[in-house]
C-alpha cells in the first residue's frame, strides 16, 4: 500500500513541479502517510489539494478573486475604474453578496460620468434579480419557491429586487429591443411579483409561458425535501437513492463540487422523515464531489460509493483524487481508494460500473475531462480498472483499446447489441461520440471497439448527460444524449423557443432508437424532444406506471443569468415525449445537477429528488424532493436482485416484465442500474406495468454469468427479492408511509452552503 502512496504524491509533485507550497506540502506528507490509515491520508490530501486550490487563478474560487480584485481598487483610490468596480460587483454575487453588488452599481450610477454603467446594465439587472431570490427563494424558501411559472407562494413577499430588476431590463430593450436573454429575464421578474402576463408591457411580452401545451398534462409534485427534514442547501453536486444501512428504506447521499463542500448521508427514518447522520459516518471529511455513484466493489452485497472530482476545473485545479468509499455495513464508510489501486489524479465527473469481462464481478470505467493530447497538464487518458476479486484494480485502458483521450462528460455502459457483453457509450465536449462494443473477447482483459459512425451516430455538437434506456419496450436499448453550450447564458434560447424563432444549438435531447442491426436512428423530431434544455444532469423513471420511462433534467450553466427551468418529460405509449414542466410543477429555475427518481414511500409511485445549485457559493441552492400525487391506478412491482455467479448487485441483467393489458400483451424491459450519467436512482428496480394485475412472465438474464431465469404468474404490487439460480421468490414487507404535505415557508440553512 505504501507504494501506491508513493506514486500518488509523485504524481502530484509533477503535475505541480511549479507549486512550492505543494512541493513543501507532498514532501511532508510523504514522511507521514505510510504510517496511516488510507481514509486519513484521503482527508489529509484532500485538505492539502483545498489549500492549493484557494488561488485566484481558481476560476470557481470567487472568495479569492473577490479579495484579490478588491485589493487592486484600493490601489487604485481615490480613481474610481468603473471596469474593475463592475468586475468585483460580479464576485460579490458570486460569493453571495447580492446586496453588496447592489450597493456598487447604485453608487456608480451617482457619479457625475456614469456613461460607462450602460455597458454593465445587464449585470446590474441579474445583481437585482440575485437580490429578490436571496430575499424570498432562499431566506424565507417554501415548495413554490423558483417553480416556473411563478404562483403562488413562489410569488415574492418582499418585492424590491424584482421591481428594480424590471427597471433596469426595460432600459435595456427600449435600446435593444432584439436582447433576447432580457427579454427573458424581464417576463420571470414580472412573474416573481404575480404580474404575469398582465402588466409586461407588449412588447415585450413572451405570451404562454404559464400555458400547458403539451396535451399530456400530469398532476402537479410537491417539494417536501426540507418538512422531510433534508435541509440540504449546497452547491453543484451529485446524489445516490438507495439503502445503504440493509433495511429495506431509501436513504439519500449527496456530494458538492468543491473541496470545502461536505458530503451529506440522510438516513431514512422509514415514517416520512430523515436523520442526517454524516457526523460519525466517515463522510463528513470527505469532501468534494461534482457526482457520486453505488456501487458493490467487493462483491459483498453492501452499497459502496464513488466518489468522482475535479470536473470541469481545468489548469490543473481539477487534478483531485476519485473515492472509493467501502460501506462498512454499520453506518459507516471507509476510503479505500489507495489500497484499492483506483487513486490517480485526474479531473472527471463520470463513470460507469459493470462488469466488462463477464468474470462475476464489477469493473469500472472513467471518463477523463482531457483538453490536450499532449504531455502538458491538460491531458487526462480515460481509464478501465479491471477487479481483480481481492478488493484491488487494474487499469487496462491501452489494452483493451478503451483509452479515450478527449473531454468526457457522461457515460453509459449496456449491452446494446444483446450479445452477452456490456458495450460503452461516451458524450463529449468536443462533440466527438464514442460507441465502444465489446467484441467478446474472453479472458480477463476485454476488448473494444468504437463503432459509433458505423451505428450512424454523427451527431457533432458538445454533449453531457447521457444513458442507455429501452424508451420504446422493444427489448433493444437506445441511446439519449443532451447537447450542452457552456459558455452563453441560456435565457437567450428559452425566449427564442417561446416565441417561435429558430434556436440553433439549443441544447436539445438527442434520442437514437436502436435498429436491432448494430445501427441507430436519430428520432429526435418524431418523438417530440427537439426542445431547448441544455442538461447537465438526469435521469430516467416512471412517474405513472404504464411501463414507459419518462426523463427529468437539471439544467442550466454557471452564469447567473441563466434562469431556466428544469424540464420533466413523459413517455407517451413509447412513441413522443410530452414536456409536462409547467403541470408538473418541477421547473426549477435554479442550477440542476444529479437526480433520482425513487419510490420512497413504498407505495409503488416514484418521487423525484434533484440535488440543486451551481458552480459558486453565491449559486447555492436548497435540493428538491418532488413527492408524486400518482398520475394513475396503474399497477408495478419492485424487484431487489442478488447474484451468486453473476455480481452480487446484478447491474447489467435484463429484466423482462411480460403481462397482458386490457386483453393485449406486452413486455417492458429494464436493465440493473442506477440511471442516468449524473444522479443514482436505487438498484432496486421500480417497474410499472399497466393495468395488469398480474404478470404473465418475469425474465431476468444475468449480467455476466448468462443465466435466464423464468417466474410464471406473480402478483402484482409489491416487492420481491430474486437470488440467482433460486426459484423461489421472496416477498420483502416493507411499511408504506408519507411525507407532510404542507410544508411551512422555512428560511434557508446558510450555514450548509459549505
Amino acid at each position: 500500500m505504501c507504494s501506491s502512496i508513493v506514486k500518488l504524491y509523485l504524481t502530484m509533485l509533477t503535475r505541480f513541479r511549479n507549486s512550492t507550497y505543494l512541493l513543501i506540502a507532498c514532501t511532508g506528507l510523504l514522511i507521514t502517510s505510510c504510517h496511516r490509515s488510507s481514509h486519513e491520508q484521503m482527508v489529509e490530501l484532500l485538505q492539502q489539494l483545498n489549500q492549493r486550490n484557494t488561488n485566484p487563478k481558481n476560476p470557481f474560487d470567487a472568495e479569492t478573486e473577490l479579495a484579490s480584485v478588491d485589493s487592486m481598487i484600493k490601489q487604485t483610490l481615490p480613481t474610481v475604474d468603473e471596469e474593475q468596480q463592475n468586475i468585483k460587483a460580479e464576485f460579490e454575487l458570486q460569493v453571495g453578496h447580492e446586496q453588496d453588488a447592489v450597493n456598487m452599481y447604485e453608487q456608480m450610477l451617482k457619479q457625475p460620468d456614469h456613461m460607462m454603467v450602460r455597458n454593465f446594465m445587464s449585470d446590474m439587472g441579474i445583481a437585482y434579480m440575485r437580490l429578490g431570490e436571496r430575499s424570498n427563494c432562499m431566506l424565507n424558501h417554501n415548495g413554490s419557491s423558483c417553480i416556473f411559472p411563478i404562483k403562488d407562494g413562489g410569488v415574492h413577499k418582499i418585492k424590491t429586487g424584482s421591481t428594480k430588476a424590471i427597471a433596469v431590463y426595460e432600459e435595456i430593450l427600449k435600446r435593444t429591443p432584439d436582447d433576447l436573454q432580457s427579454r427573458w429575464l424581464l417576463n420571470i421578474a414580472y412573474m416573481t411579483l404575480g404580474e404575469y402576463p398582465d402588466k409586461v408591457p407588449a412588447a415585450f411580452l413572451i405570451p404562454g409561458l404559464n400555458v400547458d401545451t403539451s396535451g399530456h398534462p400530469v398532476k402537479p409534485f410537491t417539494d417536501v425535501a426540507a418538512g422531510a427534514g433534508i435541509n440540504l442547501n449546497s452547491k453543484a453536486g451529485g446524489v445516490i437513492v438507495d439503502d445503504f444501512d440493509g433495511d429495506g428504506y431509501l436513504d439519500v447521499i449527496t456530494s458538492g463540487l468543491e473541496l470545502t463542500d461536505r458530503m451529506h448521508y440522510f438516513r431514512n427514518n422509514g415514517d416520512g422523515t430523515f436523520t442526517d447522520r454524516t457526523a460519525g459516518s466517515g463522510l463528513e471529511d470527505m469532501r468534494g464531489g461534482l457526482n457520486i455513484q453505488q456501487t458493490d466493489y467487493n462483491n459483498d452485497g453492501k452499497p459502496d460509493i464513488f466518489v468522482l472530482r475535479g470536473g470541469w476545473q481545468r489548469n490543473g485545479f481539477g487534478d483531485q483524487p476519485s473515492s472509493l468509499l467501502r460501506n462498512n455495513g454499520d453506518g459507516t464508510f471507509t476510503d479505500v481508494t489507495i489500497p484499492s489501486g483506483l487513486a490517480f489524479m485526474h479531473p472527471t465527473q463520470t463513470a460507469v460500473w459493470a462488469d466488462f469481462n463477464n468474470d462475476g464481478w464489477l469493473d469500472v470505467y472513467i471518463g477523463m475531462e482531457s483538453l490536450s493530447k499532449t504531455g502538458n497538464m491538460n491531458n487526462h487518458t480515460s481509464a478501465l480498472y479491471i477487479n481483480n476479486h481481492d478488493g484491488t484494480f487494474t487499469n487496462v485502458a491501452a489494452q483493451a483499446h478503451c483509452d479515450v483521450n478527449d473531454f468526457i462528460k457522461g457515460v453509459s455502459a449496456a449491452d446494446f447489441n444483446n450479445d452477452g457483453w456490456q458495450d460503452i457509450f461516451i458524450s463529449t465536449m468536443s462533440g466527438r461520440k464514442y460507441l465502444l462494443q465489446n467484441k467478446c473477447k474472453s479472458g480477463r482483459i476485454p476488448d473494444f471497439e468504437d463503432v459509433a459512425a458505423k451505428a450512424g451516430i454523427k451527431n457533432t455538437e458538445s454533449t453531457f448527460t447521457t444513458w442507455f434506456y429501452d424508451y420504446n419496450n422493444d427489448g433493444w436499448p437506445d441511446i439519449l444524449v443532451s447537447g450542452y453550450n457552456f459558455g452563453t447564458a441560456l435565457g437567450y434560447y428559452s425566449a427564442a423557443e417561446a416565441l417561435g424563432k429558430p434556436v440553433p444549438n439549443a441544447g436539445n435531447v438527442f434520442l437514437y432508437r436502436n435498429n436491432h442491426d448494430g445501427t441507430f436512428t436519430d428520432v429526435t423530431h418524431e418523438t417530440g424532444l427537439d426542445k431547448v434544455v441544455f442538461s447537465m444532469g438526469g435521469n430516467f423513471g416512471d412517474i405513472d406506471n404504464d411501463g414507459y420511462p419518462d426523463m427529468y433534467f437539471g439544467t442550466g450553466n454557471p452564469d447567473f443569468r441563466s434562469l431556466v427551468p428544469n424540464k420533466l418529460f413523459r413517455n407517451i405509449d413509447g412513441k413522443k415525449f410530452a414536456d409536462v414542466t409547467t403541470s408538473s410543477r418541477t421547473g426549477n429555475l435554479q442550477k440542476g445537477h444529479g437526480v433520482a427518481f425513487a419510490d420512497f414511500r413504498n407505495n409503488g409511485i416514484q418521487d423525484i429528488f434533484i440535488e440543486m445549485g451551481g458552480a459558486y457559493t453565491g449559486d447555492a441552492y436548497t435540493s428538491s424532493l418532488y413527492l408524486n400525487p400518482g398520475q394513475s391506478n396503474n399497477n408495478w412491482i419492485g424487484l431487489k436482485l442478488t447474484g451468486t455467479k453473476a455480481n452480487r448487485m446484478g447491474i447489467g441483467s435484463r429484466i423482462k416484465v411480460t403481462f397482458t393489458e386490457n386483453g393485449v400483451q406486452r413486455s417492458v424491459y429494464k436493465d440493473v442500474n442506477s440511471g442516468g450519467s449524473f444522479g443514482s436512482s436505487p438498484l432496486r428496480q421500480e417497474i410499472g406495468i399497466g393495468q395488469a394485475k398480474m404478470i404473465d412472465d418475469l425474465e431476468i438474464r444475468w449480467a455476466g454469468s448468462g443465466t435466464v431465469q423464468h417466474f410464471k404468474n406473480v402478483m402484482s404490487n409489491q416487492f420481491l427479492g430474486i437470488t440467482e439460480n433460486s426459484n423461489k421468490l421472496n416477498i420483502i414487507h416493507l411499511k408504506k408511509y408519507n411525507f407532510k404535505m404542507n410544508m411551512p415557508d422555512m428560511p434557508m440553512p446558510m450555514a450548509a452552503m459549505r
